[in-house]
């Protein structure tokens, strides 16, 4: 629900570019294929990245098949890069965070990785759960011209907290979320709920994490109101003096949020 492996090689490269400042233009891409994958699913895959790509703006400019004997892959990988460019007004980097600083999120939480934990663990909330896979480009782009803006990255791999663990690295301070402000939908939460996982460590495929100076918060947040990827956007958190990254519960108490030692599910971008 929500996209297949094509639309995500597609987004997930769009979306690694544009974070960066630069607006995806290029894309290269590479097949591989297990022997007997049936061409219903190769067309498939194919046309949604064209649909995404086309919808996006970027061209797939150059690629490569190859063929492997059954059992050496499962069904077919895809390999993409990209290339845009940066405006040159744009500096955006995790470096300059300094304290007080504050977080954004552009939606909810965890989407992508509930909605294929729902399928791989067969729970049932099929029509409830969908991935929020999305090129972010026309988002970003209304962030481009507001002063205070920092830094962005889309939270993927790793989920948010893999995010707020890379910003805190980059810029030496700490970082503290508020669990009362993330917003999370009720079929995620379930999920976490029932199997004791959580919604910061999913993967998302169309969802950003900003950080803004504290006085260009309220007009960032109305930008990303503006937009239908960001309607549900919210104020997360706050970069602190104090090292490492903690997680204010919803009585007040504080408690280190650190990285999990192993991933919930199985990558797949």
């Amino acid at each position: 629900p929500g996209g297949n492996i094509g639309k995500l090689a597609i987004c997930g490269t769009a979306n690694d570019v544009a974070v960066s400042g630069a607006i995806p233009r290029y894309l290269s891409c590479g097949f591989i294929l297990e022997e007997g994958l049936p061409m219903e699913t190769l067309k498939a895959v194919v046309t949604s990245m064209a649909e995404t790509a086309r919808a996006a703006g970027i061209a797939i400019v150059t690629g490569d098949t190859k063929v492997v004997q059954r059992g050496a892959v499962d069904k077919l990988f895809i390999n993409t890069a990209g290339m845009g460019a940066i405006p040159a007004n744009i500096h955006w980097g995790a470096q300059t965070l300094t304290a007080g600083d504050v977080l954004l999120v552009s939606g909810t939480l965890g989407d992508h990785g509930a909605t294929i934990l729902n399928l791989r663990e067969q729970l049932g909330l099929d029509g409830e759960l969908v991935s929020d896979c999305a090129v972010l480009t026309p988002l970003i782009q209304t962030l481009r011209d507001i002063p205070g803006v920092k830094a962005l990255r889309d939270a993927t791999r790793g989920g948010v907290n893999a995010v707020v663990h890379e910003f805190a690295a980059a810029c030496g301070c700490g970082i503290e979320l508020s669990e009362a402000a993330l917003p999370v939908k009720p079929a995620v939460r379930g999920v976490c709920e029932l199997l004791g996982l959580d919604a910061l460590n999913f993967a998302n495929e169309g969802k950003l994490v900003i950080a803004v100076e504290r006085n260009a918060a309220e007009q960032v947040l109305a930008a990303l109101h503006s937009h239908p990827l960001g309607k549900d956007a919210a104020l997360i958190g706050e970069v602190v003096e104090r090292k490492g990254v903690r997680l204010a519960g919803l009585y007040g108490v504080k408690r280190t949020l650190d990285l999990p030692h192993a991933e919930p599910l199985p990558r797949i971008c």
